[in-house]
């Protein structure tokens, strides 16, 4: 099974859909609400705050460092941090 191929904090990450979920809920509103923008930028700033004022709260997966280490070395040339 190619779920089981991965490292164990890397598992955690994938199965840990909630979070997933709470935190593209917290992109969609954000979008919804805004409507439109005048540039891409403005857009990627909108998210950028959005994403990292969900993790200000605490509300940011757990063991996400120790995953994103392993993605970094399973997938260096793909991945940036």
């Amino acid at each position: 099974i190619p779920f089981f191929a991965f490292p164990l904090s890397v598992r955690k990450i994938i199965y840990t859909t909630n979070a997933i979920e709470s935190l593209n809920r917290v992109i969609r509103k954000s979008l919804k609400t805004r409507g439109s923008f005048p540039t891409e930028d403005a857009a990627l700033k909108l998210l950028y705050l959005a994403i990292r004022n969900f993790e200000k709260k605490g509300r940011a997966v757990r063991e996400w460092v120790a995953a994103r280490n392993q993605f970094a070395i399973m997938f260096g040339e793909r991945f940036t941090a």
